[in-house]
């Protein structure tokens, strides 16, 4: 193989080394699909030469380039829990304008990509991976895995209506694999079910849903095949252990010594803590007098009345004793 031409497949026998995009993929440069786009768009170069098709297999002795950058060998496959807020879309970029998912990750994440999706208005857990093996075996719907959710409908669902999303249903004519449905709480008009499928179409459960007459108003996943969303809070992500990874995922990770950390958003609202008396949401706050500020600063005007919202003064020693309630008094009036 020259030093300028890319190496190519064999003409018999098995190929060696692996497809191209499948190498840009475990890069974490861009998924499959992305980096065939990339590769017919002449972005990528192997050894110096332009390449226009993705059938092709390298071997890491060869140099590839996107956009003039070399791409290094691919990181171990890392797996993170995201808990994705309602209001953020499930992509890279947005034609209108909308807030995404990596606008809300922290600043030191990796490049990452997003393993399935969730709609503008769902929350919950949503996995990431620096891998595009990673996130393929764990889209493909032939793997199975089954994704667990909180769904809160309007209506009062029953057995009889909720069967057939039990057995299967037809929308629109496109066919949903059988759901698990488990009635936990009717809630005034609101009731809250758990929901499990393997599949995940898009915008699924809401459109089955409304297929038997209810209606979605909150939508929580919370957990994918083993991965739990647990404790972690909203916006919050979290790194599994590689060893976990491993162990779940069935790959080979040389080094499974990664830890896992709890990082914070990237835009956290500061609020001040409000001082014992001080109005705040459901919080109207305890009487105050004149004299005294207000939350925000400005003081109460006039002179504080004597015992207004404190002990009254001690009585003078020249004041005669109070008289005790019921105590008969003798009359000075004259008859």
């Amino acid at each position: 193989m020259s030093a300028d031409t890319p190496s190519q497949p064999p003409k018999s026998g098995t190929p060696t080394g692996d497809r191209i995009a499948k190498v840009l993929s475990r890069a974490g440069t861009a998924t499959r699909r992305e980096a065939e786009r990339m590769i017919e768009a002449g972005r990528v170069r192997v050894n110096g030469a332009q390449i226009d098709s993705p059938a092709l297999n390298v071997t890491p002795s060869d140099a590839i380039t996107v956009d003039g950058k070399p791409v290094g060998e691919p990181e171990p496959p890392r797996v993170w829990l995201f808990h994705k807020p309602t209001g953020l879309v499930t992509t890279n970029r947005d034609e209108k304008g909308r807030g995404t998912i990596f606008d809300d990750l922290p600043e030191d994440m990796p490049r990452v990509m997003s393993i399935g999706r969730l709609d503008l208005n769902s929350e919950g857990l949503l996995l990431l991976t620096n891998d595009g093996e990673v996130k393929r075996r764990l889209e493909l719907p032939s793997n199975g895995w089954l994704r667990r959710y909180r769904v809160r409908v309007n209506g009062r669902p029953t057995d009889d209506m909720l069967e057939p999303l039990r057995k299967g249903i037809t929308v629109d004519g496109e066919d949903f694999q059988p759901m698990t449905v488990t009635l936990d709480r009717q809630q005034g008009a609101n009731a809250w079910l758990t929901v499990g499928l393997r599949e995940g179409k898009n915008r699924e459960i809401r459109r089955a849903m409304e297929a038997v007459n209810l209606s979605v108003n909150r939508l929580i996943r919370t957990s994918y095949g083993p991965f739990q969303l647990g404790e972690l809070k909203t916006g919050e992500v979290e790194e599994l252990k590689r060893k976990v990874v491993r162990d779940q995922l069935g790959l080979e990770i040389a080094d499974t010594t990664g830890t896992a950390i709890k990082k914070k958003p990237a835009r956290i609202i500061k609020r001040k803590a409000r001082k014992p008396g001080e109005p705040g949401p459901g919080r109207p706050g305890l009487p105050k007098e004149p004299g005294d500020k207000t939350a925000t600063g400005k003081t109460i005007p006039g002179k504080p009345k004597p015992g207004y919202g404190k002990s009254k003064p001690a009585r003078p020693a020249s004041d005669p004793a109070p008289r005790k309630f019921g105590t008969r008094v003798k009359s000075t009036r004259k008859p």
